[in-house]
């Protein structure tokens, strides 16, 4: 899809981003050629990107899925990207027609889509800003009235945190929001690391340099640091296949790419 009536005037479509690669490596149409080259030399240095690009999306329909047994009704996403098939506000509302989202994205074009596409959606929208300043984002978020502070908070942060550096102290981010959310909120997060095939991740990480959107993967312990303040539930921090997998899966999990898991706040 090139340029459409929804695309803001100043902005730089040959500049790729990560929302409009992933779209793409789903399968999306929401995408530009800048963002499709730059996918080619994704695959290039992952094989397994469109893979793992579904591995991601699955997750997060199970994790929402979970909250919602536990009693979540209302969710932050964290860096939702382009709405493509399977938001989070479609998975919820199929198991809890009352669910509330706040979708929050800084870059114009996922913005500008998700506001054309739940324009008539009174139980969900989007607010444009940075995941990294949590005071900013849960005060807009708090005044979309789609957010109550006295009810626990489906907080999703699925794919993202790897475009956090570390300069940016990704923990005190987290930190942030799990303090500012009333016990029985659940975290769920997942991001790349390089504990699984570290070859492919190094060759990614020299592929993002040439986007807006600079990567940084994460082991295992820094991952399951995220969650500090939060009773992670079983399986832990694990590849995506492994959590709480709906029947059997030929995925292999040394090859997944990206860690996650949900924790629950104490």
């Amino acid at each position: 899809m090139e340029l459409a009536n929804w695309v803001p005037d100043d902005v730089d479509t040959g500049l790729p981003s990560a929302a409009r690669l992933y779209d793409y490596l789903l399968g999306g149409g929401h995408n530009f050629a800048g963002d499709r080259a730059l996918g080619e030399q994704f695959l290039k240095a992952q094989p397994n990107a469109r893979a793992i690009a579904r591995l991601n999306r699955a997750f997060l329909r199970r994790a929402v899925l979970f909250m919602i047994d536990n009693g979540i009704r209302q969710f932050l996403d964290l860096g939702s990207g382009i709405p493509t098939v399977g938001n989070v506000h479609e998975v919820a509302r199929r198991a809890a027609p009352e669910s509330r989202v706040v979708y929050v994205d800084f870059e114009d074009i996922a913005v500008a889509h998700s506001r054309m596409m739940l324009a008539d959606d009174p139980l969900a929208t989007i607010v444009q800003q940075d995941l990294t300043e949590p005071e900013v984002v849960l005060e807009a978020a708090l005044g979309t009235g789609l957010v109550d502070r006295a009810e626990p908070l489906g907080v999703l942060a699925v794919g993202v945190f790897h475009f956090v550096p570390p300069e940016r102290h990704p923990e005190a981010v987290v930190a942030a929001y799990r303090d500012a959310v009333v016990p029985g909120s659940h975290l769920a997060l997942s991001q790349f690391t390089a504990d699984l095939q570290p070859v492919e991740m190094a060759g990614i990480v020299e592929v993002m340099k040439k986007s807006m959107n600079p990567m940084f993967p994460r082991t295992l312990a820094e991952i399951t640091g995220l969650f500090a303040g939060f009773d992670v539930v079983e399986p832990g921090v694990v590849p995506l296949p492994l959590w709480r997998p709906e029947g059997l899966s030929d995925d292999d999990p040394a090859k997944a790419g990206i860690l996650g898991g949900v924790g629950r706040k104490r």
